[in-house]
């Protein structure tokens, strides 16, 4: 399991729920859990903590994804905001970089040449 430290266990853990298409399996206040992702991949935790993020998270998620347009536009509509995009800088792989609405970075990759955008 992955956890985030976050202010809103509950708005965080739907952002994520919608985004990996899993479903929340423990709620408990200031705990909230999720279930592995359908298609692989580990569980999110997520607790409340009193202090703000202070800088850049040193850990991240990665996903991918086969058409990073159209996923980066539903991502969008769920809540995260685009921090820039990555496109040929490392041989076979484009991604781009977003924050979920707490400001975690994560980001979403594809795989040079392929799918609808490469």
């Amino acid at each position: 399991m992955v956890t985030f430290d976050c202010a809103d266990p509950k708005r965080l853990a739907a952002f994520w729920s919608a985004a990996l298409e899993t479903t929340i399996v423990g709620d408990y206040g200031d705990f909230v859990f999720l279930a592995s992702p359908p298609g692989g991949g580990p569980a999110l935790g997520f607790q409340r903590v009193p202090e703000p993020r202070a800088g850049k998270n040193r850990v991240h998620v990665d996903l991918t994804t086969d058409d990073r347009e159209a996923e980066v536009a539903r991502l969008v509509g769920l809540g995260a905001a685009v921090s820039y995009d990555q496109v040929g800088v490392v041989p076979g792989i484009d991604w781009t970089t977003l924050t979920d609405p707490e400001g975690n970075v994560f980001c979403l990759g594809q795989h040079a040449g392929q799918g609808a955008g490469g």
